[in-house]
């Protein structure tokens, strides 16, 4: 099986007499990325190594905690994910699952085969400081 890795970007859509519209898989990974964001109970992206220097250094990664696999067959995403300790996991992963998912279809008509929950961290509350 040929990876569409191998070229880097993903034609969506028909080529028309203009020429084609290409799709980098870093796209993918922002999308990917507010997606998850957004859903309630995550209170982090986790990225690797990489990413935390990147960021220490100043560098704004808004791919962060996404990777993302283009094959022939769809989209493969693995979602790296620190949760609120109050949330129920299962439902937030589903969830994040299918915010991806709509996301994705609903921006670049792209199919995903794969969208895989990686709950690295939990994230406990903070009680706030109370004034008498």
């Amino acid at each position: 099986m040929r990876s569409l890795q191998e070229h880097s970007f993903v034609s969506i859509g028909h080529k028309g007499q203009l020429g084609n519209v290409m799709l980098s898989p870093a796209v993918v990974e922002v999308i990917a990325s507010i997606a998850a964001s957004e859903v309630k109970g995550v209170s982090s992206m986790r990225g690797g190594f990489a990413t935390g220097v990147a960021e220490k250094l100043g560098r704004k990664t808004h791919g962060k905690g996404i990777k993302v696999e283009l094959t022939e067959q769809g989209v493969l995403i693995d979602v790296y994910v620190a949760v609120s300790a109050a949330s129920k996991m299962p439902e937030v992963a589903k969830k994040i699952q299918q915010h991806i998912r709509q996301a994705l279809e609903t921006m670049t008509s792209l199919a995903t085969k794969e969208i895989n929950v990686h709950i690295v961290g939990i994230q406990l509350e903070q009680k706030a400081d109370t004034v008498e």
